[in-house]
């Protein structure tokens, strides 16, 4: 495995675990969702998940994110053959999974 999926699988992994821990504990879960409030909430997003434990960190969750992206275009044999109508935001994502 390249290191580079090793690092989308390990934060995958935390994402997992932060978003299952932050349904269960109101307090977390206030805190993440205050981050998108913030002037920079990815930075501030990560900077919660520091406190708490959670070795998420700006660059990595960034790469995540595209690499989300990016696998769109793979699905189809190396190339997009198709129009991709939007790109998903990863921290959007995230927010929507801790309201739901």
């Amino acid at each position: 495995m390249v290191k580079s999926q090793m690092v989308i699988n390990m934060i995958e992994q935390q994402l997992q675990k932060l978003i299952s821990n932050a349904q269960k504990d109101e307090n977390l879960k206030a805190e993440l969702l205050k981050t998108r409030n913030s002037t920079d909430p990815m930075k501030s997003f990560c900077e919660v998940c520091q406190k708490y434990g959670y070795e998420i960190y700006l660059g990595e969750l960034f790469s995540f994110g595209q690499d989300m992206n990016d696998s769109k275009l793979r699905a189809t044999n190396g190339g997009g053959s198709f129009a991709i109508e939007g790109w998903d935001d990863v921290l959007e994502d995230i927010f929507q999974q801790l309201n739901s």
